[in-house]
């Protein structure tokens, strides 16, 4: 066995858990069934919404602590190899410094958010800093180089990973789903998700007597204006709008749908896509950000220009009336899923990546 294997990795988190961010509870949950010993230091506690149930059955929860004034003196205690922060905001602003201060390499991820519309102001020094900046896609990969000038030797990418043996189809036929043909939309309600074109679209469709139900799971600042903008649209019985849930239900929606829709005007390299295909559920999405490298257009699914209601609304209709499209669609997406973007490869990469971190004789910060 190599002997730099991380074996004790403390993570340094805004929130945790957070409903939205199940990708850091899967790729904590892989690293912890590897027998890696874990130390979760959250800035803020939970917020009041549905928690996933893996938190609890995986032990995560009791491995977390919320106590800032302590962390410097846990960390100490705890000996971790490394520090890996999620974000490069608050989250990498304390990693960098508990490492500093116990002498240990530190690494964050940057995902989207933190890249492209509320970036630190000192971004680069973040990134000079860190042994090294992971990020989810080669379109943030190209974004960072350019814009904050991080050297490309420093960037990894490694996209998150989601569960492809609990994310999968439920073996029920395509002809039981065409039964009820259902467009599924896993987003929080934010500006950024353009979720305005997703309900525009389901007005065209409904325009053209298409039978369909859309349920757009998530909540956000944003619920109001679309509650209000389905309601002047007339499609009250048509998109349903339940809020937030934890993966188990996730699971099931997903399992119960025909086609998945993303309507961003940006992203980086979108889970709910990944959950998607592991599902065997082929998408309709905005060809933005990392979203190319995710679905392979004509393939697993179909990408469409951001802003462009009707051009959403024509891949949509062409996927719900070709049962046979979808079907090709749904084997090609899963073994996507399996090959790119399972969790377990992701750790893999992670584990490797830290492994050579741990190995190296020179300083880990570039000049």
């Amino acid at each position: 066995m190599n002997s730099w294997v991380p074996k004790r990795i403390a993570y340094v988190l805004k929130i945790f858990p957070k409903l939205s961010e199940t990708f850091i509870i899967s790729e904590l949950t892989e690293l912890k069934a590897r027998d890696v010993e874990l130390l979760i230091l959250s800035l803020l506690p939970p917020r009041e919404e549905p928690r996933h149930q893996m938190v609890a059955q995986t032990g995560l929860d009791r491995l977390v602590s919320y106590q800032t004034n302590a962390f410097s003196a846990m960390l100490e205690k705890f000996q971790p190899q490394l520090v890996h922060a999620h974000f490069a905001t608050e989250s990498t602003a304390l990693a960098r410094e508990l490492a500093s201060r116990n002498g240990i390499p530190f690494t964050f991820t940057a995902h989207g958010y933190d890249i492209f519309r509320k970036p630190p102001a000192d971004f680069l020094d973040r990134a000079k800093a860190a042994a090294a900046v992971i990020t989810v896609s080669r379109a943030n990969a190209d974004y960072i180089q350019k814009t904050f000038g991080v050297p490309s030797s420093r960037l990894r990418i490694i996209p998150c990973g989601v569960d492809t043996t609990r994310f999968c189809s439920s073996g029920g036929t395509e002809t039981e789903r065409h039964l009820c043909p259902t467009i599924l939309c896993v987003a929080r309600l934010v500006a950024v998700k353009n979720l305005q074109l997703l309900l525009r679209a389901c007005a065209l469709l409904c325009d053209e007597d298409l039978r369909f139900r859309c349920i757009l799971v998530g909540d956000g600042p944003y619920r109001s204006e679309l509650e209000a903008l389905r309601k002047e649209l007339g499609l009250q019985k048509i998109v349903e709008m339940p809020g937030g849930a934890a993966q188990e239900k996730v699971i099931h929606y997903w399992q119960q749908a025909s086609v998945g829709a993303l309507t961003s005007d940006n992203e980086g390299m979108p889970v709910c896509l990944m959950e998607a295909a592991a599902c065997g559920v082929p998408v309709v999405a905005t060809a933005v950000g990392g979203v190319p490298e995710l679905v392979e257009d004509g393939i697993t699914g179909l990408l469409s220009p951001a802003g462009d209601a009707a051009g959403f609304a024509a891949n949509v209709k062409r996927l719900l009336m070709d049962q046979e499209l979808r079907s090709q669609m749904s084997i090609a997406a899963r073994r996507l899923a399996e090959r790119n973007f399972s969790v377990a490869r992701q750790v893999d990469e992670l584990l490797a990546l830290w492994s050579d971190i741990l190995e190296r004789k020179r300083p880990w910060a570039f000049q």
